[in-house]
């Protein structure tokens, strides 16, 4: 796996009498039948924001992850800037905050169209927030502030901001609501991950992002084409960005619309990458995911930089 040297503490040696000290200890442990003595804080000092288990295949592919999860709702008279929307989070409060995502939805479409994600994702440690735009019909650029809005709410003034960390920030959207999250990261760089699905958008060059961004297609989607859309997002974003591009196979515009777990898998590992610094995800993504019964094709960079 691929050690990203902005996270990973460089090793530092130790003194001899420390190196016999620690020896001593590790042999008396074994003597007496207790194995090797480890720290559990050990891997969460390298890297704070790690948060679950080490991840497995199955384990990103599961219906929800090791986290119980509740949920709030935010009525739209609440906030201002957005439609409101629900906000599921991790119960357990052992493990100090977590990093938070918000979704939009895509065009004429509600909250409900992007729900599933709420949980999947909210069980793998994050706070995740989907959203109601103010109207059904608002464009791209106008869901791209709605989902800086309600990240701002979250983070602010929500009822659970206590749990959420406001440097590890995250956006996703679908249809009209991915070409949003593409005009949420260029309008905010200090985001840490965009994951737009499907996206739509009339603009079609995003050189200005500087967040680590995966796109999702689909091939068989008619009304935001991958030619015309995804592909040309994609190609656009700095060749020096950690970007990501998965052509989902045998799938259409509203694929992401339903629990899918080629989805789920790679969007966990993304945000865990990114928004959690946590390289234990990185094996997911690097090597490049091959094509398969669900994915066409995959494009990236790797190993990742960030």
């Amino acid at each position: 796996m691929h050690l990203d040297p902005h996270t990973d503490s460089p090793t530092r040696p130790r003194g001899r009498r420390a190196g016999r000290l620690a020896g001593a200890t590790v042999a008396l442990a074994l003597a007496v039948g207790l194995g090797p003595l480890t720290s559990p804080g050990a891997q969460a000092a390298d890297n704070p924001y790690e948060r679950g288990p080490a991840p497995t295949t199955s384990s990103i592919e599961a219906l929800r992850g090791p986290y119980a999860v509740s949920q709030t709702s935010v009525s739209s008279l609440s906030v201002t800037g957005f439609g409101g929307g629900t906000i599921y989070y991790p119960t357990s409060t052992g493990d100090g905050t977590f990093g938070a995502v918000v979704i939009s939805p895509g065009y004429t479409a509600y909250e409900s169209s992007i729900a599933w994600l709420g949980p999947r994702l909210a069980s793998q440690g994050f706070v995740v927030f989907t959203i109601d735009t103010l109207t059904t019909l608002d464009q791209p650029d106008s869901r791209g502030r709605q989902l800086l809005a309600a990240l701002d709410h979250l983070t602010e003034r929500s009822s659970v901001r206590g749990r959420v960390d406001a440097s590890r920030l995250g956006v996703m959207g679908h249809s009209m609501g991915g070409g949003g999250s593409l005009e949420a990261a260029k309008s905010r760089p200090s985001l840490q991950a965009a994951i737009p699905l499907t996206p739509w958008n009339l603009d079609k060059t995003w050189s200005e992002v500087t967040t680590p961004t995966l796109i999702f297609g689909a091939d068989g989607d008619t009304i935001a084409p991958v030619a015309s859309h995804a592909e040309p997002f994609y190609s656009s974003l700095s060749s020096s960005l950690d970007r990501g591009y998965l052509e989902l196979n045998s799938a259409t515009h509203f694929t992401p619309n339903s629990s899918n777990t080629t989805i789920a898998k790679y969007s966990i590992s993304w945000l865990k990458r990114f928004i959690d610094n946590d390289t234990r995800y990185e094996q997911f993504l690097c090597p490049l995911p091959r094509p398969s019964l669900t994915i066409e094709e995959y494009r990236g960079n790797c190993p990742h930089g960030s």
